[in-house]
């Protein structure tokens, strides 16, 4: 069983984390010009290509985070107990939840809504009451994406989480001493399991899409910015690492079953690019089939492959690594800003895409380590 005292830094898992921020920035830069979907700045060229990058990304990147997240929460509650778990969770999840919800995400909603809504100036005061909250009346010919404005934007991941560890606190409360403490070397997952997990995930995906379809956003119980339609599989690959963490599976995965399924993913993403150029699509439920599979392969092989060649604790690693949580929180204004900036240059919509990236990036780890440097900053952020 492992000594919880001497906690081991594993560089591999930062490093990956960096990968899945900066798929993440990228991700979200490419809404301003690629197909579908609402966004905080509107660009009126389109690159339809970037529907394949989105399907790709949306299709394993958040279930793997989710993933990381639970493999670090057994640890943590083993160290700290109920009550200082969740006085941490609160601390490191709740506020910047209540920050960003007052402050940060109405600013960006703002812009939005006296740059691309044809309702005229508003004092952001009064759009503040009358329009994010919803005080006011809505507008008969109201462009959506919902009314009224409020919502959490990108941390509805942050929200989740939260209430992913309250829910574990309250599943180890209920054990009590019976609960299981530190890592043991438990048997390891087959390739028949991986693929009946594969075939789980994808067939209760598929009812929960027939209801609740992707992009379809929903306020659960009032306040849980929700989209059902990934509810199955990134809870899921969030139990799986709280699982992986107890049977210490990380570090113990068979790297030549690892290869196996990186090889799946990168082969059926292979497969999802050649359909969309080619311009065919999949029978009903085909879609869920591909995406079960492919979010295995991509979330068991990614690992795999940063364990057995991507380890080292470098520069990424030790520097950008513990940056990677404000990262996420804070990216998305920055490259808001940066597509402000870029909207009126004439440049082709790859192009402005990856120049939002190439700015983006380094501008959100630079400001994610100075605001993790100021007092407090590391206990939130």
């Amino acid at each position: 069983m492992t000594d919880l005292s001497k906690p081991q830094r594993l560089y591999f898992i930062e490093n990956l984390r960096v990968l899945l921020i900066v798929l993440v920035i990228a991700h979200h830069a490419g809404q301003a010009y690629g197909p579908g979907g609402w966004w905080y700045f509107q660009e009126a060229d389109r690159a339809r290509i970037l529907g394949l990058f989105f399907v790709l990304n949306r299709s394993f990147f958040m279930s793997l985070f989710f993933m990381v997240s639970g493999y670090f929460l057994p640890a943590s509650y083993d160290r700290k107990g109920p009550g200082r778990f969740l006085k941490d969770r609160f601390v490191r999840l709740g506020i910047p939840l209540v920050v960003f919800f007052f402050g940060i995400i109405p600013v960006m909603t703002y812009a939005y809504y006296v740059n691309f809504r044809p309702y005229g100036p508003m004092p952001f005061g009064e759009y503040y009451i009358k329009v994010f909250f919803g005080m006011g009346p809505k507008p008969a010919d109201w462009s959506g994406p919902s009314w009224p404005d409020l919502q959490f934007g990108h941390l509805w991941f942050v929200e989740h989480l939260l209430i992913l560890a309250i829910c574990y606190a309250g599943w180890r409360m209920a054990r009590g001493r019976s609960a299981q403490t530190g890592q043991v070397d438990a048997k390891l997952p087959t390739h028949r399991a991986i693929i009946l997990l594969s075939l789980g995930v994808a067939v209760v995906t598929a009812v929960v899409r027939i209801w609740y379809p992707i992009d379809y956003w929903v306020a659960f119980l009032g306040f849980i910015q929700t989209m059902f339609a990934d509810v199955p599989r990134d809870v899921t690959w969030f139990v799986l690492g709280v699982i992986a963490y107890r049977r210490n599976w990380l570090t113990r995965f068979p790297a030549r079953m690892g290869w196996i399924w990186l090889g799946v993913g990168v082969g059926l993403g292979g497969v999802m690019c050649l359909m969309g150029i080619v311009g065919v699509w999949f029978f009903p439920g085909g879609f869920e089939l591909w995406e079960g599979f492919f979010c295995s392969g991509m979330c068991i092989g990614l690992v795999v492959l940063f364990r057995e060649k991507l380890g080292a604790g470098g520069f990424i690693a030790t520097r950008l690594g513990p940056c990677t949580y404000a990262a996420y929180l804070f990216h998305v204004p920055v490259i808001v800003l940066i597509q402000y900036g870029l909207g009126h240059t004439s440049l082709h919509p790859l192009s402005k895409l990856a120049l939002v990236t190439l700015i983006g990036v380094p501008l959100t780890f630079v400001l994610s380590y100075v605001l993790r440097r100021l007092p407090g900053g590391r206990r939130v952020l």
